[in-house]
C-alpha cells in the first residue's frame, strides 16, 4: 500500500500527541504507587469508561472479528457475544464492592479475603501468573495482529513492525503511568471508532450497497451449502450448535477472560478502583459493556461480510480485513487509517504494559522481595517493571499462529475458575486454597485434554459424539472446543469444591473484618455474623433485575442496530424499543436505591 507524504506526516503527528500526553502526565504519576497505577482515585465514569472501551478494542479485534465471520458467519461472534452476561455482573454484583475493598490491585484482594500464608502464597502467585505468562500472552496476540497489518500494508517485517510500535507505547506508558494510558486511551478510541466506520462504509459501497452485499453473501452461502452467513444464532442442525449452547450455558460465568472476568478483575477492576467513587465505578461499568457489545460491532462485521465475499478463498481468513482496507479505501484515509490501527493497538497494549507492571511491584516485588522503600523508589522500579513485561511480550509474539487460538486456550486454560472468584463475595466458606486448586485443576486438565495423552478420553467422547476429531480435544474445532470446556470445568468445579470442604474455613474474625469493609449481601456470611453487626444493605434480589435488565439492554441494542442495518427495520425499531425500556428501568431503580448505596 503506497503512503503519501500526508500520510506519514498524519502518522507522525499522531505518534507526538501520544507522546505529548505522556509526557503532561509525567509529575502528577510519580508522586506514590497510587498515582502511577490507579490515578490517585480521581477519574470520573466516562473516562474510566471509556478506557475500559479502547482497551479491549485492540489491532487483534477486527482481524478475530473476520475470521469468526468468515467460518461461522455474524453469529460466531457468540464467541465473546456471551461475554456481557458475565460483565453486566461485574456492574451491578461487583463494581461497588470492588471500589469499597480500596485495594490496590485485584491481586491485593487476596489478603483482605483471606489470611495467612495460604493468602500471601496465592497473591504472589497470581500476581506472577497473570502478569507474566497470562499478559504477555495477551500482548502477544495484539503484536501478532499489527505485524500482520503493517506486513500487508507497509511490507515491514514481524521483528521490525513489533519493535516499532511496542517502543513507542512503552515510552508513555512506563513515563505517566494510568494517567497517560485513560487520556490516550480518550484520543485513540475516537479515532479508531472514526476509521472502522469509514471502512465499512467504503466496503460496503464496493460491492454494491447492503442489498448487494447482502445477495452475494447469500449466493457464497449456497455455493458452500452451509447456513446464512447472515443469522445473528446458529441453527440448530449447524456443526457449531454444540459450541453455541457452551458459550450460553457454560463459558461467560465458568471461564476466566481478560475483560469479561467473572466476578471483575485485571484491568477493569483497575478503572473501578480508579474511579472516584461507588457511583462512578458503576457508571464506568456500565458505559463499558453498552459500548463494547453494543455500540461498537456492527463496522466489523460488515466490512467483514464484504471480505467474505471479495476474498472466499482466504488462507489466513484475519487478513480478509487487511485486504478491503488497503483494496477499497481512499488513498486519501490511508493515513488515517494505519494511525487507527495503531490507535487500536496501543490502547491495549498500553494497559496490559500498566496492569502486568502493577502485579509485579505492588504484589510481588514491594509485598515479598523490598518493602518499607519511599513511593518515588516503587514508581522507578514500576518504570523498570513495564519494560520487562514488554520485552517478554515481543518473545511470545513469535509463538503465536492465530489470533483466535490465543483466545481459545486463554478460555480453556481458566474454565471453571470463575465460579470461586463469584462466590468469594458471597459465601464465607471460600478460602484461598479453593483459589489455588480451582487455577490449578483448570490449567492442567486443560493442558491434558489438549495433549496426546487424552486420546483415551476422546475415543471415548466419539462414541457420543461422531463429529469429534480423533486425537487430543483440538480447541480450532467446535465440537472438540466445546467438549474441551465442559469437560476442563467440569473437573475443575469437582476439585475446588472437594479442597474447600477439606480444608479448615479461614479465621472468623478476618471473615467478619472482610464482611463488615465490603458489605455484601448476608446471605452466605450469617454463620461469622455477629447480632450486633449492622446488616448488609445489598440488595440480591435487585441486583439481579438490574441483570437482567442489563443483559437485555445490551442484546436489544446489539441485534436492534443489526436489524436496522440488514432488516427487517421494523424488527430493528421494536428490539431498540425494549432497549430503551430496559435503559428507563435501570435508571429508574438505580436513582430509586442510590448510585452508591446498596439498599433495598
Amino acid at each position: 500500500m503506497q503512503l503519501s507524504l500526508i500520510d506519514w506526516v498524519v502518522i507522525a503527528a499522531y505518534f507526538a500527541v501520544n507522546l505529548f500526553i505522556g509526557w503532561m502526565y509525567y509529575r502528577r504519576a510519580s508522586g506514590s504507587v497510587s498515582d502511577y497505577f490507579i490515578s490517585g482515585r480521581k477519574v470520573p465514569w466516562w473516562l474510566a469508561g471509556t478506557s475500559m472501551v479502547a482497551t479491549t478494542f485492540g489491532a487483534d479485534t477486527p482481524l478475530v472479528v473476520t475470521g469468526l465471520v468468515y467460518k461461522y458467519g455474524i453469529a460466531g461472534n457468540w464467541l465473546w457475544w456471551n461475554m456481557a452476561l458475565s460483565g453486566m455482573l461485574t456492574v451491578f454484583f461487583f463494581a461497588r464492592l470492588w471500589r469499597r475493598a480500596g485495594v490496590l490491585t485485584d491481586m491485593e484482594f487476596a489478603e483482605l479475603r483471606y489470611s495467612g500464608k495460604p493468602a500471601a502464597f496465592l497473591r504472589g502467585f497470581r500476581a506472577l501468573y497473570l502478569a507474566l505468562p497470562v499478559n504477555t500472552l495477551i500482548m502477544g496476540w495484539v503484536n501478532l495482529a499489527m505485524a500482520k497489518i503493517l506486513g500487508l500494508t507497509l511490507g515491514v517485517s514481524k521483528l521490525h513492525a513489533v519493535m516499532f510500535c511496542l517502543a513507542l507505547t512503552l515510552i508513555y506508558t512506563a513515563v505517566s503511568g494510568l494517567w497517560a494510558v485513560l487520556w490516550t486511551d480518550l484520543l485513540q478510541f475516537v479515532l479508531k471508532m472514526t476509521m472502522v466506520i469509514l471502512l465499512a462504509i467504503f466496503a460496503v459501497q464496493a460491492v454494491g450497497g447492503l442489498g448487494a452485499l447482502k445477495a452475494k453473501v447469500a449466493l457464497h452461502d449456497a455455493a458452500l451449502a452451509q447456513g446464512s452467513s447472515l443469522a445473528f444464532a446458529p441453527d440448530w442442525t449447524s456443526g457449531w450448535f454444540l459450541m453455541f449452547l457452551v458459550y450460553l450455558s457454560l463459558n461467560w460465568w465458568a471461564s476466566w477472560y481478560p475483560g469479561a472476568e467473572p466476578g471483575g478483575g485485571g484491568y477493569i477492576a483497575q478503572r473501578i478502583f480508579c474511579a472516584k467513587n461507588e457511583k462512578h465505578s458503576l457508571g464506568a461499568t456500565l458505559w463499558f459493556n453498552v459500548a463494547h457489545y453494543a455500540l461498537r460491532p456492527w463496522p466489523w462485521i460488515l466490512t467483514a461480510l464484504v471480505a467474505v465475499v471479495l476474498y472466499p478463498k482466504q488462507s489466513d481468513p484475519e487478513v480478509g480485513y487487511i485486504q478491503v482496507m488497503i483494496t477499497h479505501l481512499p488513498a486519501s484515509l490511508r493515513g488515517l487509517m494505519l494511525a487507527g490501527f495503531a490507535a487500536a493497538y496501543m490502547s491495549t497494549i498500553g494497559t496490559h504494559i500498566n496492569l502486568g507492571a502493577s502485579y509485579l511491584i505492588n504484589d510481588f516485588y514491594r509485598r515479598f522481595l523490598n518493602q518499607g522503600r519511599d513511593e518515588k523508589h516503587y514508581v522507578r522500579a514500576s518504570r523498570w517493571a513495564s519494560v520487562l513485561v514488554t520485552v517478554i511480550a515481543g518473545v511470545a509474539t513469535y509463538y503465536m499462529q492465530s489470533i483466535e487460538g490465543a483466545w481459545k486456550f486463554l478460555l480453556a486454560i481458566g474454565a471453571g475458575a470463575g465460579l470461586v472468584f463469584i462466590l468469594r463475595w458471597f459465601w464465607w466458606r471460600i478460602n484461598a486454597w479453593s483459589e489455588v486448586s480451582a487455577m490449578s485443576a483448570a490449567g492442567v486438565s486443560s493442558l491434558f485434554l489438549q495433549s496426546s495423552w487424552a486420546g483415551g478420553v476422546v475415543e471415548l467422547l466419539r462414541g457420543f459424539d461422531p463429529l469429534l476429531p480423533s486425537g487430543a480435544l483440538d480447541a480450532s474445532n467446535s465440537h472438540g472446543f466445546a467438549w474441551l470446556m465442559t469437560l476442563t470445568t467440569g473437573f475443575t468445579t469437582l476439585t475446588w469444591i472437594t479442597v474447600t470442604l477439606l480444608t479448615p474455613p479461614e479465621p472468623k474474625e478476618k471473615l467478619r473484618a472482610f464482611f463488615l469493609r465490603v458489605r455484601p449481601a448476608a446471605l452466605g456470611w450469617k454463620p461469622v455474623l455477629e447480632p450486633e453487626d449492622e446488616p448488609s444493605k445489598q440488595s440480591l434480589g435487585w441486583s439481579a433485575a438490574d441483570w437482567v435488565a442489563g443483559c437485555a439492554l445490551v442484546y436489544c441494542a446489539l441485534f436492534g442496530i443489526g436489524r436496522l442495518i440488514l432488516g427487517p427495520v421494523w424488527l430493528g425499531l421494536a428490539l431498540l424499543a425494549i432497549a430503551a425500556l430496559c435503559t428507563y428501568f435501570l435508571f429508574w431503580d438505580l436513582n430509586r436505591r442510590g448510585w452508591e448505596s446498596l439498599s433495598s
